[in-house]
C-alpha cells in the first residue's frame, strides 16, 4: 500500500518489461491504491501498439463494493489514471456477496458497449459463477488463485481449457513460498541451474496452454528469472516428478 519507497526505480522496472518482450501488464485500481495505474501511465505512455495494460474493479478498502454505479465509477477512473480512451481487459476484481453477480457484469457489459473496455474478464470465481457471468456477457478470462500448493480451482482451470478463456494464476509464487530455497523445487532447479521461483513457474506454463502467470516484483533481477523462466520448457519426467512432490 501506498507509494514505492524509490518512484524512478519502480518506473525503471516497468520500461524494463517491455524490453524484455512482456506484452500484458495485470494490475487494479486497489494496489496502492491507485499508485500501480498511475505508475504505469508515467514510465510507460504513450503504449506501445500491442501492450495489453488488463485492470479490476469492485474491491474497496478490503472489502467488496461491485455495485453497477461504482463499478462505472471504478473503470472510468481508471481510464483517466491509466490515460486510455479503451481498457483492454477490464475484470471484476470479486463477485459481492451483496449484489447479484448479473448485476456486476451487466455494469461491465454496458461499457464494453459504450466502447470503454474491450474484453471482460471474472476474478476470484467458481464455476457456477463463472457460468452465470457468462450468460450475460463473453468472458474473455478468469484470475482465480492458482499455483503449486494450492490447486482448488482445477475445474474452474478445466472449463477455462475446454472453451478457450485465458485462466490467469494469480500468487503463482504462492506468495514467494515456492521461492524458497532449499525446497522441493530445489533439485530440479540446480540440475538447470536455475532458481526454484523459475520452475514453479514453468510448472504452470507446462500444466496447461491457457495459463497466463503473472508474478508481481519489485525486482529488475526477479523480473528477469520470471521471464527467462519460459525458456525452460520442463520435460514429462520432471512435469511428474512435481506432480508427485506436490500431490494433494
Amino acid at each position: 500500500m501506498g507509494p514505492p519507497r524509490d518512484t524512478d526505480a519502480a518506473k525503471r522496472l516497468l520500461r524494463r518489461v517491455l524490453e524484455l518482450g512482456v506484452n500484458m501488464i495485470d494490475t487494479a485500481d486497489t494496489y496502492g491504491p491507485e499508485v500501480s495505474e498511475q505508475l504505469i501511465a508515467e514510465a510507460l505512455h504513450p503504449y506501445p501498439e500491442g501492450l495489453v495494460i488488463a485492470t479490476k474493479g469492485g474491491l474497496r478498502d478490503g472489502g467488496y463494493d461491485a455495485r453497477p454505479e461504482r463499478l462505472r465509477s471504478c473503470c472510468e477512473a481508471s481510464l483517466r489514471r491509466l490515460r486510455l480512451e479503451q481498457i483492454a481487459l477490464y475484470q471484476l476484481h470479486a463477485p459481492d456477496p451483496a449484489v447479484p453477480l448479473e448485476e456486476s457484469v451487466g455494469a461491465l457489459r454496458d461499457l464494453q458497449t459504450e466502447g470503454k473496455i474491450r474484453h471482460i474478464g471474472v476474478s476470484n470465481v467458481s464455476v457456477s459463477g463463472l457460468e452465470r457471468a457468462r450468460a450475460v456477457v463473453d468472458i474473455a478470462s478468469v484470475q482465480n488463485l492458482y499455483n503449486l500448493l494450492d490447486r482448488e480451482h482445477e475445474d474452474v482451470l478445466a472449463v477455462c481449457e475446454r472453451d478457450g478463456l485465458a485462466f490467469i494464476p494469480w500468487f503463482p509464487l504462492a506468495d514467494g513460498r515456492l521461492a524458497k530455497r532449499p525446497g522441493p523445487l530445489a533439485p530440479i532447479g540446480r540440475r538447470r541451474g536455475v532458481r526454484p521461483s523459475q520452475v514453479a513457474l514453468a510448472w504452470l506454463l507446462r500444466r496447461s496452454p491457457v495459463i497466463v502467470p503473472v508474478p508481481g516484483t519489485s525486482s529488475i533481477e526477479h523480473l528477469e528469472e520470471n521471464v527467462a523462466a519460459a525458456e525452460h520448457e520442463l520435460s514429462d519426467a520432471e512435469f511428474d516428478h512435481i506432480e508427485r512432490l506436490y500431490e494433494r
